[in-house]
């Protein structure tokens, strides 16, 4: 894959069957705490001693080990569950060669691979990471939990439109405490209209490397 380093010195690699970089330019990092963790609100609930994200686009994993990150340095003693959905397991294979700023990255050395669930996971005594390998309009119907925090990280709607379907994001919805936070980079009119038909209150979320604000959707 072709490697790229962002403005705030993270690298990121460019998918070659959706074209597309898995991160903005404007800071790879940078994106993964401000548009989806600090956003999600990690850090207070952290404080409660236990959340649970899921995580739609693993792609390099920054979103989900920022999110760790972000719990542990709140609350050491915090349990965290990441249940992430990727479709493509060749880009873990890319993981090794990245280096981002990130405390916890490295435990993404110590996946295990389930065949029979195609799944990859990573369990010690407060950090949960599993992430699911499959088309997620599929692998999310297989998951019962409910989620304090969602991460809609896809690629963009006209390379990965079922990801940005109703149906999909009423999937999404269903899986969502009530007061959970949705975060996702797109601002789109069409996007933030199929966000409300599946039930949530949207609004602006923070304006990170562009002119336009991301967005975030509350379950009621």
């Amino acid at each position: 894959m072709e490697k790229l380093i962002t403005e705030d010195g993270s690298e990121t690699l460019r998918n070659p069957d959706y074209d597309e970089f898995y991160h903005s330019k404007s800071g790879a990092v940078e994106e993964a705490f401000e548009k989806y963790v600090r956003p999600c609100r990690i850090r207070e609930m952290a404080k409660k001693g236990h959340l649970r994200v899921l995580d739609i686009g693993f792609g390099l994993g920054y979103n989900a080990i920022a999110a760790i990150d972000e719990a542990m340095n709140s609350n050491k003693s915090c349990e965290i569950e990441i249940f992430s959905l990727e479709k493509d397991k060749t880009v873990l294979e890319e993981l090794r060669s990245l280096k981002p700023k990130l405390q916890h990255y490295g435990i993404l050395n110590g996946l295990e691979y389930d065949p029979a669930n195609n799944a990859y996971s990573y369990e010690d005594k407060n950090i949960f990471l599993k992430i699911k390998i499959g088309n997620a309009v599929d692998t999310i119907k297989t998951l019962s939990q409910r989620f304090d925090a969602v991460f809609l990280d896809p690629f963009s709607p006209s390379k990965n439109p079922e990801l940005w379907a109703v149906e999909f994001l009423s999937d999404v919805a269903d899986r969502m405490n009530p007061g959970a936070i949705l975060a996702t980079y797109s601002y789109a009119k069409k996007i933030r209209q199929n966000l409300e038909k599946a039930g949530l209150e949207v609004g602006d979320g923070p304006v990170v490397g562009r002119r336009s604000p991301s967005t975030v959707a509350v379950r009621k």
